[in-house]
């Protein structure tokens, strides 16, 4: 402590001391930039620089419960509390995508990159390189619904390039966002788009490897507290709480298991070892997903506008039935107008229609609505549709020659005859497509002609001259007086029917003879509208796209389990609220074990608080274990990996509120004076601790479920001293959250009062001049 005998500088000094208006829960620097990101008690994502300045605010309508940043920096991933997981971009916090992986709260986020550096490029295979900008131009863009301004859509608009940009992931170091909820569910997501594995804790079978006979134990009623994926993407550490039994033990003995806090180790290996192949398949698969959604909103689309116009026409021409019938006659509209169209003399009803009713001007809006509108769809269809199409068909050629190739790509669940399927629709779409815009093109040109000869007739009608009309086709008018004027054939292609097309035998026989020369295997689809056949198209990727989630999801295993304290069996469905953090630290050590070979020189730090309520009779002391990742196959051959632990007794008169595991193996600690009066009152300070000084244990294992006990290290408690350690008072409780960057070694702490405290926690960063 200082005194005022012997002054001494700061380790760290305080930045700044603002106020916020609400209570922050959560807080995470960006790993790349000086952004801190926060969420607030009322559900709002705050993000600002470091000087302070406040660059966005959003509020996604739901309970936020976690977040997390991309290793780049340039997205950010939220959880919900309804389990959806939504990423925004950084610069604007604009919506880029929502992921629905989990039923309940998304309450650890964890984005992690591989973080393999090969120093040779020509040996750098880890890039995959997508040839579609080769032969196509930039993917389109969903089309904006008429009358919306930009960003009304929800999805994205014209200027925005950051969707593009989250996609468009060839250029990106391959990396995984992973999730877990209160529920014990984890989820893998591949650039953090493309979904690539599930798995729930409670399905687990556990080894414990270090028993005499082969054994297993399982997790129940556990909740996820923490996830933390290996930097070389091969192991996580999952924290959980819940009870731990044997599986031989039989139910009526389950009350003697191990209800606590445990950790959870998983064999993600097949990220590592596949990451090449799996690049790929999900470089194609998001970004047919995103094509996808731009056919989905260009149906959409043409549906409204083309139901829109012939709403308009059938609010003109519908009013003529009710004028035939208040005269007593009995023919239909068509009759009444090929009769006019035969030279005969017009009908009372017809005349007062065409002169009263709709008028010349009245068809002139008509003809631009619906004329308009065909337009429209056509521009829709070249601009948008049709273009996606095009490139969906390539991507799944780009994908059905890997699928071939069993020994890469059968192990992470390309099925050959899936994705052969899923090409074929493609292709059978691409052809609908063109057969629609023939339906298209003649219904518009037969109402353009319909209309031009009403506007003859009503000049005739009103003795006006009608020389500089454009001609039309009265056997074009007989045609749709016949066939359209009544029915819409444009409508049944664009909404899912269950009125099939009937197409004539002569083209249906010769679909099925092109069968038998290599032609499309389904000789069904002229019976399917332009919408069904779309939904077939995305059933049929969503099932080949299945398989490799499916077949990744049964790869990953639990390796070991590692009990960390005892819980009260009361909060058995409650995940814990306790301090605890999971990090990877570069190895100290100059020789490189034969265990690093594929963890690169990481070794895992699990650094948590031992509740004063849980069965251990150590008070007051925070746990850090590590090795964990390493102790189950290297603890026979190298003691340096077995698995070490020690205990950090926190200073009488203070208790723990956060933790935070910080660069080059330090450990922040956020400590409150402990006081019997209001939170607001009292001191606090933080305190840096440096691990590779800690007096390490290590920890024998056992084959029983509590392979190792804390009690164990009762022996060997260090006793933190606020004189030796780093550390800086606050002259005012807080609480938590505590964040730290890494990178620029900063920290922030929230006051009791709603007030946030910045610090430089390096000393040789005492020169950063303050930006306010």
């Amino acid at each position: 402590m200082e005194t005022d005998e012997t002054p001494r500088v700061l380790p760290f000094q305080l930045q700044f001391d603002k106020p916020v208006a609400s209570q922050i829960k959560i807080a995470e620097w960006n790993p790349e930039k000086d952004l801190l990101a926060m969420v607030t008690e009322d559900s709002k994502i705050l993000l600002h620089r470091f000087n302070w300045q406040r660059l966005w605010t959003i509020f996604p309508g739901r309970c936020i419960t976690s977040l997390c940043w991309r290793p780049d920096g340039k997205a950010i991933a939220v959880g919900l509390e309804d389990g959806t997981i939504s990423l925004h971009d950084v610069e604007n916090g604009k919506l880029l995508r929502s992921l629905k992986s989990h039923t309940v709260a998304v309450v650890s986020l964890n984005w992690e990159e591989d973080g393999q550096v090969i120093k040779d490029d020509s040996v750098n295979n880890s890039t995959y390189e997508d040839r579609t900008s080769r032969f196509f131009p930039p993917a389109p863009r969903v089309p904006r619904m008429p009358g919306l301004a930009p960003g009304d859509t929800g999805f994205m608009d014209d200027s925005d390039d950051s969707f593009r940009e989250l996609s468009n992931s060839s250029y990106q170091r391959f990396n995984i966002l992973c999730s877990g909820d209160k529920d014990g569910s984890i989820c893998f997501s591949i650039f953090g788009i493309f979904p690539i594995g599930k798995i729930n804790i409670h399905n687990l079978s556990i080894p414990t490897p270090y028993a005499t006979e082969p054994a297993t134990c399982r997790l129940s009623h556990a909740s996820i507290s923490k996830i933390a994926l290996s930097k070389d993407l091969c192991h996580l550490i999952g924290m959980c709480s819940g009870e731990l039994n044997h599986d031989e033990v039989e139910s009526a003995e389950r009350q003697l298991g191990v209800h606590g806090c445990h950790c959870l180790l998983l064999d993600t290996s097949i990220f590592w070892k596949r990451k090449n192949e799996l690049h790929q398949v999900a470089q194609q698969a998001s970004n047919i997903e995103d094509l996808i959604e731009v056919i989905r909103s260009s149906l959409s689309v043409m549906s409204k506008q083309w139901s829109d116009a012939m709403h308009t026409f059938r609010e003109k021409f519908d009013s003529l039935s009710s004028l035939i019938i208040d005269h007593g006659l009995d023919s239909s509209p068509q009759e009444e107008f090929l009769s006019l169209l035969g030279g005969a003399r017009t009908s009372p009803p017809v005349h007062q229609f065409l002169v009263n009713s709709l008028g010349e001007s009245g068809v002139k809006r008509v003809s631009k609505v619906v004329c308009g509108a065909g337009k429209e769809l056509q521009h829709v269809v070249l601009d948008h549709l049709q273009p996606a199409a095009e490139i969906i068909g390539f991507r799944m050629g780009e994908l059905r020659g890997p699928s071939r190739w069993r020994t890469c790509f059968q192990g992470i669940g390309l099925d050959e005859t899936l994705i052969n399927n899923a090409t074929e629709k493609s292709g059978i779409l691409l052809v609908q497509v063109e057969r629609f815009m023939r339906v298209l093109s003649s219904v518009v040109q037969q109402f353009s002609n319909f209309f031009n000869w009403l506007l003859k007739c009503i000049k005739l009608l009103n003795q006006e001259p009608s020389d500089q009309l454009l001609p039309y086709n009265s056997e074009l008018v007989v045609i749709f007086l016949k066939f359209l004027y009544d029915q819409d054939p444009v409508k049944p292609f664009l909404e899912l029917s269950e009125v099939d097309i009937e197409p004539d035998m002569e083209t249906l026989q010769r679909v099925k003879e092109l069968v038998h020369f290599g032609g499309f295997s389904d000789c069904d689809f002229l019976r399917r509208t332009l919408a069904e056949e779309f939904k077939q198209m995305e059933s049929s990727f969503k099932e080949a796209f299945l398989m490799p989630f499916t077949t990744i999801s049964r790869k990953m295993l639990c390796k070991d389990v590692l009990p960390l304290f005892a819980l009260p069996s009361s909060s058995a469905s409650v995940s814990v609220s306790v301090p605890i953090s999971v990090t990877y630290y570069k190895d100290a050590s100059t020789s490189v074990s034969s265990y690093q070979t594929h963890e690169h020189g990481f070794i895992d730090y699990i650094s948590f608080q031992i509740p004063g309520d849980s069965s251990s009779n150590i008070a007051n002391c925070i746990g850090i274990s590590r090795r964990f990742m390493h102790s189950l196959s290297n603890s026979s051959i190298e003691e340096s990996a077995s698995l070490e632990a020690v205990l950090l007794s926190v200073p009488d008169g203070y208790h723990c509120v956060d933790l935070s595991l910080y660069k080059e193996g330090q450990i922040v600690l956020l400590l409150n004076e402990t006081t019997s009066a209001s939170e607001c009152s009292g001191e606090s300070c933080m305190m840096i601790v440096q691990a590779d000084d800690l007096p390490f244990v290590s920890i024998p294992r056992s084959g029983c479920i509590n392979t190792w006990n804390l009690d164990q290290l009762k022996d060997s408690v260090m006793h933190l001293r606020l004189e030796n350690e780093k550390v800086r008072n606050i002259p005012h409780s807080v609480v938590a959250p505590l964040a730290v960057s890494a990178s620029r070694g900063v920290a922030c702490v929230f006051a009791a009062r709603k007030r946030a405290l910045v610090y430089i926690l390096d000393e040789d960063e005492d020169d950063v001049s303050d930006s306010e």
